[in-house]
This record gives C-alpha cells, structure tokens and sequence, in this order.
C-alpha cells in the first residue's frame, strides 16, 4: 500500500501516526496518509513564517513561480488524474477537467496587477495606497474539488507575498500531498507547506499563534468554528460555505430545452458542489414537463467506477455523505414526494446512488430546505414570481441562484431580486478565476476570486508623504 509523506519547508516529512484514505467506488481503503503531529505543523508555521520574509519582497519571482506551478499541473495531469479519481470518485475525464482547472487558476492570478492607487499628489503631500502581504495564510480544503479549491486559495495568497500552510479534508489528502511534492520544484522552500491529518488538526490550525489569516471552504457548521476561534486573535477570514441555491423557472421556458442545462448544474461532480442547483422552482403548467424531461436525463445516465469508460457519475466521496443523502431522500419519500427518477442507492461495494429527480415535495421538506450535497434534485411547484422568489430566498443560505426564461431581460429583473452572492440568468455555476465568487447570510464571509479575492489576502497600507 502507497504511503504519501506531508510537505513541510520544502522537504519530505513523514509522520509516525497514518490514517487510512478510501477508495468511494469500493468502500475500501487503498492507500494511508500521514497524521501531522502538534511538533509537526508548529514545524510548518515556523517554516512558512521564515519563507514569508524574503518571498514577500519580489513580486516579479511572484509570479514567475505561479506560473511555473501552473505549467506543472498541466504537465502532471495525467499522472495526478487517477490519484484523484481513486479518492474522490469522480470520473477520469472529470479529474482531468479540475487539474486543468487548478492551473489555470495559478497562471490567472501569475498575471493579476496588484493595485497600487495615487489617491492625493498636490503642493503638500503624496498620499498611495498599496497592498502588503498579511503574512501566514492557514488554508484549509474540502473534499469535493481538492485541487482547484486550494489553488483558489494559494494564488492569490501566493501572489499577494503571503505563505501558506494547507491542510485537505482526511477524505481527499492524496492528491494535495503529491501536488506538494511537486511544488518543491519550483517553489522556495517554506512557501507551501502541506499537511494531513484526522482532527482535530483543522481546529489547531485556526487556533494557532503563527497564521494571519484564515481561509476556510466547508461547511456552516464547521465555518462557524473556524470563525468563532479566529476571533480570539483577530485573525482575519474567508469562509466560503454550504449552499442551497435555487433556479426559478420563469413561465415563458421552454422545458425541454432547459432541462439537459438543469440537470447538468445540478449534477455536476454527482451533486457535490456548492454552486450546484439544489432545488428547482417551476409554474404548476410547466412542473410536469419539466420534471419528466429531467427524469429521462436522469434514467440514461451512466454511473460507475470513475476509471470505467464512459462513466458520467462515479460514487458520493464518503459513506456519511451517502447516509445524509439517502437520509434526505427517504425523508421526502415518506411524506408523500415522488421519486421520478432514481431515490435510491446502487447495491454493491462502494458508495453509489441513483441519479434522482423528486416531484410533490414542498418547502418545508428537508430535501427543499436543507443542501443535500449529492445527486438529488427536487423540484418544487410554485403559483407567482413573487412567491417563488420569497420562497427561493426563504432560507439561511445565500451562495448563489439562477433565473431561467426566454425573456432575457424579465429573468435578469428577477434574479437581481435573488439575496445571494451570484445570480445567473440562463446558466449556473458558470465561474472564471476573475469573477468574484462569495455568499450572503450563512453561506459565506469575504470574497474569493479576481482583484476582490486577491485583496483579501492582503492589507491595505497609506503611505502619506508630506512635501513641506
């Protein structure tokens, strides 16, 4: 069995204490990840803290190591790709999209102009503002896209002149571990540092003296932790947390023609996806097409071990995941939703479960109300467009949203009215490295992506010099 070791100053560390990393398509463990120990990540900080000092100073070796770091996951994704699959699930072709991904994210920010405004240059002084790196950045990753949603945090941490110390999720360490092997090549030592383990060692990063900042993508419950033990040392934060988010079906679509679109927002990485659609509200006249069209999607699709050809759906990462998720559905079974397509798991090894597509459910039921975070899409009958929008707003969540219809301009008046941190019109979860990505309410604090998710990581210093 593969044993992966932690990054710590550039260097190989191996831990004494190792954990077991499951394979979702057998439900067995394949390969063991090392523990970090208390020694260990104060081991990590103080590199990171040391590396910070002459990383903050030139920007132009900035970004000439991200975009090296880059080009090497574009080089290495076929060798990466089925580490990925192997501890997430997802399908080979879908590995392959997110390692791509995670590179163009770093060569994205290689590039982003670090703002430095002239806000006052008259007779008595020169007043500029300027970013300076805020130091130690603890990162800390989901299991759902492991690589792309560390590389939203590394590079504009990296950029900014911060170092980092990057923690991923017990289920999904593999593939970050030998991403931090292969960053020794081009990145100084101390600069990312990567390390593994069960908790409570996510608790111990955010308490920790060394980090300035926190940046956190994971759950609420678990963001309101990390908030809760960064504000003991006012360490500044990004959370970027759960969704629900809702596409309201406008009366004037077309369900045929917007279902294959649904279904593929809402079903992306088998459902596991904040910015994913987690409801659906639809007129009464339109709810039966439409849930008949995303059900025929549903039936067709093709899921599978994640190394099989052809696979369009692997397992739900974890088994609680599973649980949660049967949980919900059966929930709704009970108190009279519909299930058109699937509402069950797959029997055999692994962690499998049918595409799902639940009718007759209302808000009110957990299914609608709460995210279920895998391949389950209820669909909800609404009566006018103020009452779905009161309704699609009705919850904690506020991550994102989507408004579909053939009026263009009647949809986008809509989604304005949606209280979350991006409204689509026609798409969803349609994200780019330069487009600021955040949440209202519970499903977020701060921002991440573009010059927005950049200047997070950094503090904003007035340099006022007087001319008399």
């Amino acid at each position: 069995m593969t044993r992966y070791t932690m990054t710590i100053d550039g260097r190989s560390a191996p831990a004494a204490a190792t954990f077991g990393v499951i394979n979702p398509a057998t439900g067995e463990v394949f390969a063991r990840a090392p523990d970090c120990s208390e020694q260990q990540l104060d081991a990590a900080f103080a590199a990171a803290e040391r590396a910070q000092r002459e990383w903050g100073k030139d920007e132009a070796v900035r970004r000439k190591a991200l975009h090296a770091a880059g080009d090497l996951l574009f080089n290495r994704a076929q060798e990466l790709a089925p580490l990925l699959t192997a501890e997430q699930g997802k399908p080979i072709p879908d590995a392959l999209f997110e390692i791509a991904g995670a590179g163009i994210w770093l060569k994205h920010f290689a590039d982003l102009p670090v703002p430095r405004e002239v806000i006052r240059d008259d007779d008595a002084a020169r007043v500029e503002v300027i970013r300076r790196p805020m130091g130690v950045v603890a990162a800390i990753t989901p299991w759902n896209f492991p690589l792309v949603l560390a590389t939203w945090k590394l590079a504009p941490a990296l950029l900014g002149g911060n170092t980092v110390v990057l923690k991923p999720s017990p289920y999904t360490p593999l593939t970050t571990l030998a991403v931090g092997e292969l960053m020794r090549e081009v990145l100084p030592p101390g600069v990312l540092n990567v390390v593994t383990g069960l908790d409570p060692l996510g608790a111990a990063m955010t308490a920790h003296s060394v980090p300035r900042k926190i940046s956190f993508t994971g759950s609420i419950a678990t963001g309101k932790k990390v908030a809760a033990a960064a504000a003991a040392d006012l360490k500044r934060v990004t959370l970027e947390l759960g969704g629900n988010d809702p596409a309201v079906v406008l009366d004037d679509a077309d369900p045929a023609a917007i279902a294959p679109k649904l279904f593929s927002r809402a079903f992306q990485n088998n459902g596991q996806l904040c910015s994913a659609i987690k409801r659906v509200y639809v007129p009464e006249h339109l709810h039966d097409d439409l849930v008949e069209a995303l059900a025929a999607t549903a039936r067709a699709a093709r899921v599978g071990d994640g190394t099989q050809e052809g696979v369009q759906f692997g397992p739900i990462n974890n088994r609680p995941q599973l649980e949660r998720v049967s949980g919900l559905v059966a929930d709704a079974l009970a108190r009279g939703g519909r299930a058109a397509a699937g509402g069950g798991p797959i029997e055999g090894p692994g962690y499998f479960y049918r595409p799902t597509v639940l009718a007759d459910v209302e808000d009110g039921f957990r299914i609608v109300d709460e995210e279920q975070f895998g391949p389950v899409l209820p669909v909800v009958r609404y009566g006018s467009v103020d009452e779905a929008v009161e309704r699609a707003n009705g919850t904690h969540f506020g991550l994102c949203g989507s408004v579909w219809g053939a009026d263009v301009d009647r949809a986008t008046e809509v989604a304005g009215r949606l209280e979350c941190g991006t409204a689509w019109i026609n798409t969803h979860a349609d994200l780019h490295p330069g487009q600021p990505f955040g949440g209202f309410k519970w499903s977020g604090v701060g921002t991440e992506n573009g010059p927005w998710g950049l200047e997070s990581f950094t503090e904003l210093q007035v340099l006022h010099r007087a001319k008399s």
